[in-house]
Parts: structure tokens; sequence; C-alpha cells
């Protein structure tokens, strides 16, 4: 029992220690500002408009969380598949940008709660291709360090297709589909839909490859300012802060 007895001391010591250590919380406070990485060309969650403004769902709902906590939010455009080394060296505070929560990522970063859902979605512009059976010999593309491009990897049609093609944003993607150099691309709904409504040529298959959770990343020490966020948007759920934002970008409850 006193071995037991002492063995709890040291564990909740070491959990108290290591906790008292996290002023992420206090560092942002004091500061007065915090640093928000994303990939800006990934409408309508964080994107920029025809004047270079960055705009979208993730900005106003981040927007509104700092406003709350009484600091500024700087945004900063990252390389998507490179902004988990840029938050874990310190060059931005957390990433806001429709990111999927996945087991590889968990084990680099701590997620928020899961605040939006998203399926990975094909569009094609070829009507004959009506669905993942008729990818078989096709060339695909997606954006590396995506989830479409983990979602992809632990799919049968990694061996089922002729080609991948790996691109920087789901922009570069897209365009190469419509001039005909890919067959297919792989991506998020939520992106996949917003530019499927502004081109008549985009067709999206009614298969989809998986589903998925998004959440806002943080460095696995910066506990406090997760609980913090965490607890912010809780409220503008709760005063319907959160569904007014959802329904100017998506237009449903």
């Amino acid at each position: 029992m006193k071995k037991l007895l002492q063995f709890l001391f040291f564990t909740i010591f070491i959990f108290t220690a290591a906790y008292s250590k996290d002023n992420s919380l206090e560092k942002i406070l004091k500061k007065r500002e915090i640093t928000i990485g994303l990939d800006d060309t990934f409408a309508p969650m964080g994107f920029r408009d025809d004047k270079g403004n960055i705009i979208g769902f993730d900005i106003d709902l981040a927007t509104e969380v700092a406003k709350r906590l009484g600091v500024k939010p700087n945004f900063k455009a990252c390389d998507w598949e490179g902004i988990i080394f840029d938050l874990r060296s310190k060059k931005i505070d957390l990433i806001w940008n429709g990111m999927t929560i996945t087991p590889s990522r968990e084990k680099q970063i701590l997620f928020s709660e899961p605040y939006f859902n998203d399926d990975q979605i094909v569009i094609v512009t070829n009507s004959s291709i009506k669905n993942l059976q008729d990818l078989k010999n096709r060339i695909i593309g997606l954006q590396m360090g995506s989830t479409s491009y983990f979602a992809f990897e632990n799919s049968t049609l990694k061996n089922e297709i002729k080609d991948i093609k790996k691109y920087s944003s789901n922009v570069e993607a897209l365009l190469d589909l419509e001039a005909g150099r890919t067959e297919a691309v792989l991506m998020d709904a939520v992106i996949g839909r917003y530019y499927a409504a502004k081109k008549n040529n985009f067709i999206i298959l009614k298969d989809t490859l998986s589903k998925e959770n998004m959440g806002i990343g943080f460095r696995k020490e910066d506990v406090a300012l997760k609980i913090k966020i965490d607890n912010t948007l809780k409220e503008m759920k709760n005063d319907g802060t959160f569904n007014e934002i959802y329904k100017k970008w998506f237009g449903e409850k």
C-alpha cells in the first residue's frame, strides 16, 4: 500500500509539474495576437478573394474566437505539406483550415474537439465515369499532404489506377483536370462541392472514399490553449454564433 501511495504521489507530481509549464494560453493573451496557419487555396474554409484578402468559414470562426479571447488573429499562408512542421517549430500558434483528424496526425499534434464533418469525394469531367470502379486504369490527381492522399493510399484504388499526379494545392489539381491532364481528382467534399458549384463541367461521383472529422491543430504541449478554444467554440454553438457563420457559407443549418 505504501509503495502504491508513493507511486500515485509521484505520478500526480509529474503530471502537475508538466501541466504547470503549459503557459500556451497565457502567452497568447499576453502578446494579444494569435498566428493561425492555413492553406489559402482551401475554399470555402480559408482562401483569398479577388482583392487578395483571406476569407472563409474557418476564418470567420477563428476571428470570432480571437475576438472573444481579446486577441488579434494573424492568418499566415503555409505550404500544406509542411504545415505541421511550421506548427511544431513555432512559426504559427495553431492550424485552423479544415484539417482532418487522423491517427498519423494525432501522433504529431494535439487536436481540438471535432467541429465539422466531411467526406472524401471524386470529381471528374467525363460523364462515362460513374463510380470508383470506373477509375481503373485512369490518371488521378490530388493534393500532397492532404487527407485525400492518405485516403487514397489506404484504398483499393492505389493498385488499380494508371498513374497518380500530386499537386501543392487542390486548385492546381482541378486546373489539370479541366486541361485533360488527369481524369479525376480526389479531395475533401467541402472544397470539391464549392468548386463544382462554380463549374458546369465538374461532376461529383456518388461514391465517397471515406468519412472524416475536422479539428484545429495545436502543439502537443499547448493543452491550455486547446481547452480555451474548445470552450469558446461551445459557447458560440450555444449562443447561435456558430450556426450563423455556418449559414453564411453553406446556406443551411
